[in-house]
C-alpha cells in the first residue's frame, strides 16, 4: 500500500548500510507497437509507488534503451514526496500515471475514485510473513508474537498465511510495529512480522540467512498483481493513445527484465542509478533485490506489463472475502478495456 511502501527504506537501509489529447477509440495496447511514425513525443507523467529500486528496473530499462521514444511517447518519471497518495495525485492532475498497490486501488475505488489501470509491473502478490529461522512453518505461529503495522491488508494476509497452513490465526500474538519489520525481527521484538518478500524479505536475509519467507499465494490466496500503474478516466479518454504506446513499451521494459539473467544484473542496476540520477541507490542491494523480483515480472505466457482479467475477478473476491474492502472491486471498472492482456 502507499503506507508500507514507506516502509521499505528501512529494509533497504539496514542492508545498506545506510502534451496534446489523443483519440481514446479502439484498437488498444494490443494492437500498439514501440515504432511510431514520425511524430512530436507525447508527453505523459509517472510517479513511482517509492524511490527508484529494483521492482521499477523495467521502467528505467524502457527509458534508457529507447522503448518509450521509439512508441512516441516522453515519460517524465517523478519520485513521490513522503505520504504521497497516488489517487489524489492523480485525481488533482498532478500526475497523468502513478504507480499503485492494489489494495489501494482497491480502496480508492469504494471511496468513489474514478481511476482505471493501465497496465501491471508485477504479476503476484509480494506480501509475505517473514520469521525466524525458528518458525518452521505458518501455523507454528500460533502463541508467538507476530508484527503488523496497523493496515488491513496486513491482517489480511497474516490471517490467509496462517489459515492456509491449517494454523489458527486467533491464536497468533500480533504487535503493532509500524514499518519497523527487519530490525523488530532482529532485535528479537517479534517472532516473525508482515512485510514485501522482495525486499524487507531481501534484507531480513542479508542479516539473518535462516530467515524464513512465507509468500502469501504460497498459502491460499490468488496470484495477483501487487503493482499497478494507474490513470484516471479522463487521461484514458483524452490520451489513450499515448498511454497505450506507454503500456506496450513498458510491458517491452520488463519482459526484458523478465528474461534477463544474473549477467545482466550490472546493467540493469546502471540503467535504474542513470535513469533515476539517484547515486544513493547500493548496486549490492538492489542486485540481490532484483534477482528476488525478477520471476514476478513475467505472466504465465512469458509477457509482462500485463493484466489478466480473470485473475483479477478472482482477486476483487478474495479482497471483500478477507475484509480489505467491505464490497469486491468492479473490475470491469477498474481494468481499462485496452491494457495490455485478456
Amino acid at each position: 500500500m502507499v503506507i508500507r511502501c514507506a516502509a521499505l527504506a528501512t529494509g533497504v537501509a539496514v542492508l545498506a548500510g545506510c502534451g496534446g489529447s489523443d483519440d481514446g477509440g479502439a484498437g488498444g495496447a494490443r494492437a500498439a507497437t514501440t515504432t511510431t511514425a514520425a511524430r512530436p513525443a507525447s508527453p505523459l507523467s509517472l510517479t513511482l509507488d517509492f524511490t527508484p529500486n529494483a521492482v521499477h528496473s523495467g521502467l528505467y530499462v524502457a527509458q534508457q534503451r529507447g522503448a518509450f521514444a521509439r512508441a512516441g511517447v516522453r515519460v517524465r518519471i517523478r519520485v513521490p514526496g513522503s505520504g504521497a497518495d497516488g489517487a489524489k495525485l492523480l485525481a488533482a492532475g498532478r500526475t497523468d500515471l502513478a504507480i499503485m498497490d492494489i489494495h489501494d486501488v482497491a480502496l480508492a475505488q469504494q471511496e468513489g475514485a474514478n481511476l482505471v489501470a493501465v497496465a501491471a509491473v508485477v504479476q503476484r502478490p509480494l506480501a509475505a510473513v517473514l520469521a525466524d529461522g525458528a518458525v518452521r512453518r505458518p501455523r507454528d505461529l500460533e502463541g508467538r508474537r507476530v508484527g503488523v503495522t496497523g493496515l488491513p491488508s496486513d491482517d489480511a494476509a497474516l490471517d490467509q498465511i496462517v489459515r492456509g497452513d491449517g494454523g489458527d490465526p486467533q491464536r497468533v500474538r500480533r504487535a503493532t510495529i509500524g514499518f519497523e519489520a527487519v530490525a523488530s525481527v532482529v532485535s528479537g521484538k517479534v517472532d516473525a512480522s508482515v512485510g514485501f518478500w522482495n525486499a524487507e524479505g531481501v534484507a531480513l536475509r542479508a542479516r539473518r540467512p535462516r530467515t524464513r519467507i512465507f509468500r502469501l499465494d504460497e498459502f491460499g490466496a490468488p496470484r495477483y498483481p501487487e503493482l499497478l500503474v494507474m490513470a484516471t478516466r479522463r487521461t484514458v479518454e483524452t490520451r489513450g493513445d499515448a498511454v497505450a504506446r506507454f503500456a506496450a513499451a513498458l510491458g517491452e521494459g520488463y519482459r526484458t527484465v523478465a528474461r534477463s539473467t544474473p549477467t545482466d544484473d550490472a546493467a540493469i542496476v546502471r540503467d535504474l542509478r542513470a535513469g533515476s540520477g539517484d547515486r544513493t541507490i547500493d548496486p549490492e542491494t538492489t542486485t540481490q533485490q532484483l534477482d528476488a523480483v525478477r520471476p514476478a515480472f513475467a505472466d504465465a505466457a512469458g509477457g509482462a506489463g500485463t493484466i489478466d482479467r480473470a485473475v483479477m475477478r478472482t482477486w476483487s473476491r478474495w479482497e471483500t472475502q478477507v475484509g480489505i474492502t467491505k464490497r469486491a472491486p468492479d473490475v470491469d471498472r477498474l481494468v481499462w478495456t485496452r491494457a495490455p492482456g485478456r
